[in-house]
């Protein structure tokens, strides 16, 4: 009785989802009067504001994973190997951005760094981008620190620096050439999850102003009927495709260390 429930409740759950994804799709299909094509697909993919903003964002994701790889490693390496007792009150502050609204970052930013500040960074299209980019690093950080933090706690961090040390590497060598390696897979979790995350992020980049793939799903949704849709089932399909690489780069690293 308890396996039917399960499976009861399985099938209930499913149904949620699937349903208004298989409702959208099918709308998205519709633009031709009396039979399915890709039309709304094709006027979407074929948009020049669409490859505009979707380059944008993609630059802009690569920049924050970048950012973040080289915030979250160290500080994480660090807080395992010389400050354990911090470790708490270090993942207090990388869950903050879970429960402050991200309306609430980018009006402190725009309150800081506006044109009459002491670091006007609002000034110049390249200051809002750099402002923008640590804005999406607020927003992955909760995901990029775990990921890491459970990539270092499948490996023997003080053995390792130790052993690096006695062969005299320095700190940068350690972090680069041996923590790094070792903890790549969680790396690569995080900066899929940021991508995704920067992919359809929409309150930073439309109050700073930004030609990001975010407002311009907002833009179009409010002025067409079917692209919007096609709109959605394409930034879905990004969404899935991030999870499906974390899944294979999990299981490449589990087949590679079953061959070791």
């Amino acid at each position: 009785m308890k396996l039917l429930w399960a499976w009861a409740a399985l099938f209930v759950g499913l149904l949620y989802f699937f349903l208004p994804l298989l409702g959208m799709t099918e709308f998205s299909l519709k633009m031709r009067r009396g039979e399915y094509s890709f039309d709304a697909y094709a006027k979407v993919l074929a948009d020049p504001r669409f490859q505009e903003t979707f380059s944008y964002s993609v630059v802009m994701a690569l920049f924050t994973i970048v950012f973040g790889v080289l915030l979250v490693v160290p500080t994480a390496y660090w807080v395992r190997l010389k400050l354990p007792w911090a470790r708490p009150y270090v993942e207090f502050i990388t869950l903050l951005p879970l429960v402050i609204p991200a309306i609430v970052i980018v009006f402190g930013y725009i309150r800081l760094y506006n044109t009459s500040s002491w670091l006007p960074l609002t000034g110049t299209a390249t200051g809002t981008n750099i402002l923008l980019m640590f804005g999406y690093a607020t927003l992955a950080l909760p995901y990029m620190y775990r990921a890491v933090d459970t990539g270092l706690r499948t490996i023997d961090v003080a053995t390792l620096t130790e052993a690096a040390q006695s062969l005299g590497a320095g700190w940068v060598t350690i972090l680069a050439r041996v923590i790094l390696p070792n903890v790549l897979t969680a790396v690569l979790s995080g900066a899929f999850l940021t991508f995704a995350i920067v992919i359809g992020e929409f309150t930073l980049a439309a109050l700073l102003d930004r030609p990001a793939f975010g407002p311009y799903m907002q833009i179009l949704g409010a002025n067409r009927a079917y692209e919007p849709a096609a709109l959605a089932v394409i930034a879905f399909g990004i969404t899935w495709a991030c999870m499906g690489l974390i899944q294979l780069v999990n299981r490449f690293s589990k087949h590679s260390r079953a061959q070791r």
